[in-house]
């Protein structure tokens, strides 16, 4: 196993990437989880708008048919040739990391597999898997920092020669930082406005952008959990401005409530306070998310946690099936879980 760290990434895309058959993606910037992959992916060398030779799943794929991964690492193309498997996930899915610890022991001859990961923290079941595994290299996406983002910054610019003012940089940087995407478009945004001018100055920044870091889609999860609908829209409409899709918020809400399903039957079974299974199971929630989950625990049965994670798995199976309805499904799927939740905290 290889772990990347932050300051390596670039390194390693450049050298030894394509040594490497298993990539696990994770971390709390689900845009820069986004990005890396679609980097390594290009890395492979396999052709990405080839249907025989990329081959896309996500999380309910492997749920109704938890050999499919297996399946497809293990076939052989029509044409032949090497296949890449992406896969989107939660990452703590029993299913994927089931079939994941047996792909880390073997070769994975003639396939790659990079697989977007959630916030997995240490100790995680697929983290744990990667460790062992050398055809495995592991790659941390965290919050990009000031170092980061003026690099960021830098590409941008360098890309439509313009330029801007140390005041206006500081500004932006400032402004950016809560998700590589969000960040990214941002300062796209900046640069279309500012297009035709000799230089972009301070004025220029606070006039059109955003707080990108203050885009959160924690603050999202917790107005479901809340059952507050008007902070989830304010929230949503944060998330939306800043090109973040939706789907994403869907994706986050059904990991917080499988968290939930997980720390919920850990209180039954051995018949827990809510705080002390969040002690053992919820270690990774930040300490201001806490009261609220803490709630959700109490005032959730793991019947209805059940009901409501299969609901979601549903919806995001919708979405990719109707990939032009999919911030409709995702709103309408999530208003009504704020809507139960609501119910639940009267």
């Amino acid at each position: 196993m290889t772990e990347i760290k932050s300051h390596e990434y670039d390194g390693f895309l450049k050298g030894s990437a394509r040594s490497y058959r298993l990539f696990i993606l994770y971390g709390p910037d689900r845009g820069l989880v986004s990005e890396r992959a679609v980097q390594l992916a290009a890395v492979t060398g396999v052709p990405l708008d080839d249907p025989f030779a990329l081959i896309r799943l996500d999380a309910t794929d492997l749920q109704g048919d938890p050999g499919r991964l297996l399946d497809e690492t293990g076939s052989i193309g029509l044409f032949g040739g090497e296949k890449l498997i992406w896969l989107r996930a939660g990452g703590t899915e029993k299913a994927l990391t089931d079939a994941v610890d047996q792909l880390a022991k073997g070769t994975l001859e003639g396939s790659f597999v990079i697989i977007e990961a959630g916030d997995l923290k240490k100790g995680a079941a697929l983290r744990r898997i990667g460790e062992s595994s050398r055809i495995c290299a592991q790659i941390a996406c965290y919050q990009d920092d000031a170092r980061s983002l003026n690099a960021l910054i830098d590409s941008e610019l360098g890309q439509t020669g313009q330029r801007i003012t140390p005041a206006a940089r500081d500004m932006l940087v400032s402004s950016l930082g809560g998700d590589r995407i969000a960040s990214r478009n941002e300062i796209n945004k900046l640069l279309l406005y500012c297009l035709n001018l000799p230089q972009i100055d301070l004025e220029h920044v606070v006039e059109i952008i955003g707080d990108a870091s203050a885009i959160s889609v924690d603050e999202a999860v917790d107005a479901v959990l809340k059952g507050d609908r008007e902070g989830f829209l304010h929230a949503t409409n944060k998330i939306v401005s800043s090109k973040t899709p939706v789907f994403l918020l869907l994706q986050a809400c059904l990991r917080q409530f499988q968290q939930l399903d997980v720390m919920k039957t850990e209180m039954e079974d051995k018949r827990l306070q809510a705080g002390q299974a969040m002690q053992t199971l919820g270690r990774g929630i930040h300490f201001k998310r806490k009261p609220v989950v803490e709630r959700a625990l109490r005032n959730w049965t793991s019947t209805d946690l059940a009901k409501e994670t299969s609901r979601m798995l549903s919806a995001i199976l919708l979405c990719r099936q109707r990939p032009q309805l999919e911030d409709d499904i995702a709103m309408q799927t999530l208003l009504s879980t704020t809507l139960q939740s609501a119910r639940r905290n009267r």
